[in-house]
C-alpha cells in the first residue's frame, strides 16, 4: 500500500497495555477543543481495525472525541497464539480501554464484528456490570442476527476446524482483493489504498495464523444468542440502525428485523452501499451519524 496512509494513522496512535497486551489505541480530540462533550467510542469490523474508519474521522471529530482502538487479535495490536479471542474478552478490553482514556460517558458506534461485541457490552450494562456509561448505540452492516446473514464461502471456510488452520496462512493480496471488493455495491468505488491498508493491518504481528482462532465468534454468537439478543431486545437506550442496503452479508432484512426486535430503534437507510458504508460512502456515513448524534433524543439523553 502506499505507505503514507497507515503511516500516519500508526502516527496518530499508540500501542498500550491492556490486561498483559498491547492494545492499538487512536484518540482523535474534538476540533471545536469541547472537552465537555461526550465522546463517541467506536468498534471495528472482521478481519481488518480501526483504520476502516479513517475516511469519516474528521467529520464525527468535529463537536466531540473519538475513541478508537484495534481488537485484540486485529491490526496493529497484539495477536498472540492461543488466545481464546472471545467476544467477552473484547468487550473487557473495550471498555478497559475507554476507562484508560478517562472517559465516564460514550456514544458508541460499532461495525461488522464490532456489534457482536457492542451485544456483549450492551448484556453487561443490563446487569450493572459496565464501567462506562453508554448514552447511546449506532449499530451498522453487524450480523448480530446470523441465521439471517449470508456468509461468504471464506468465512465459512476460516471457521471450518479442518480447514480454518490453513487458510489464513494461505491466502494472498489478490484473493483477498477479490473477495473484499465484492462487499461493496459497486466494487469500483474501493480505493486500493484502503484496500492495501486492510490487508496490511491483517499480515501484522502475524495475523494470518489468527484468522482461524478468532473466526470462532461465530459459534459465540449461537451459544450466547440468548443473552446477546435479549440485550437489544431490552435496550432502553436511543439507537440507530445505519444501514448500507447492498451489503451481501449483513443484508438488509438483519436490520429490518432489528428495528423490529429494538425498541423505538431509528433505521437510516445508505442506498446501493455496501458492508463498509464507512469506506464506500464516508460522506452520507458521517452525516447520518451525526444527524443522530445532534438530535433533540440524544441531547436529552446526554443531559440524564
Amino acid at each position: 500500500m502506499p505507505g503514507s496512509l497507515r503511516q500516519e494513522w500508526l502516527a496518530a496512535g499508540e500501542r498500550i497495555d491492556v490486561f498483559g497486551q498491547p492494545i492499538f489505541v487512536r484518540h482523535e480530540p474534538a476540533e471545536n477543543d469541547d472537552t465537555d462533550a461526550v465522546p463517541l467510542a467506536i468498534l471495528h469490523g472482521f478481519p481488518t481495525s480501526s483504520l476502516d474508519f479513517h475516511r469519516v474521522l474528521g467529520e464525527l471529530s468535529a463537536r466531540r472525541p473519538v475513541l478508537l482502538h484495534d481488537h485484540l487479535g486485529f491490526g496493529e495490536s497484539a495477536k498472540p497464539a492461543g488466545e481464546a479471542y472471545s467476544l467477552w474478552e473484547q468487550a473487557e478490553i473495550a471498555a478497559e480501554v475507554w476507562r484508560r482514556a478517562g472517559a465516564r460517558r460514550v456514544h458508541l458506534l460499532a461495525h461488522d464484528y464490532g456489534t457482536s461485541v457492542a451485544t456483549e457490552l450492551l448484556a453487561r450494562r443490563e446487569r450493572g456490570l459496565l464501567p462506562v456509561e453508554l448514552v447511546s448505540v449506532i449499530l451498522t452492516n453487524g450480523s448480530m442476527l446470523l441465521d439471517l446473514a449470508r456468509l461468504r464461502m471464506s468465512q465459512r471456510i476460516a471457521r471450518s476446524r479442518a480447514l480454518g488452520p490453513w487458510f489464513g496462512r494461505l491466502v494472498t493480496y489478490g484473493y483477498f482483493r477479490r473477495v473484499l471488493r465484492r462487499l461493496w455495491a459497486r466494487p469500483e468505488r474501493a480505493r486500493e489504498e484502503d484496500l492495501r491498508a486492510m490487508w496490511e493491518g491483517i499480515r501484522r504481528h502475524d495475523g494470518p495464523r489468527r484468522t482461524h482462532e478468532i473466526s470462532s465468534y461465530l459459534n459465540e454468537r449461537v451459544r450466547f444468542r440468548r443473552r446477546w439478543i435479549g440485550a437489544l431486545e431490552r435496550l432502553d437506550l436511543p439507537c440507530q440502525l445505519l444501514w448500507g442496503t447492498a451489503d451481501p452479508v449483513a443484508r438488509r432484512a438483519i436490520a429490518e428485523e432489528l428495528g423490529r426486535r429494538i425498541p423505538e430503534a431509528e433505521l437510516s437507510w445508505l442506498e446501493e452501499v455496501g458492508h463498509f458504508p464507512m469506506l464506500e460512502a464516508p460522506e452520507p456515513f458521517a452525516a447520518a451519524v451525526q444527524g443522530f448524534l445532534e438530535s433533540e433524543r440524544i441531547r436529552g439523553a446526554e443531559l440524564t
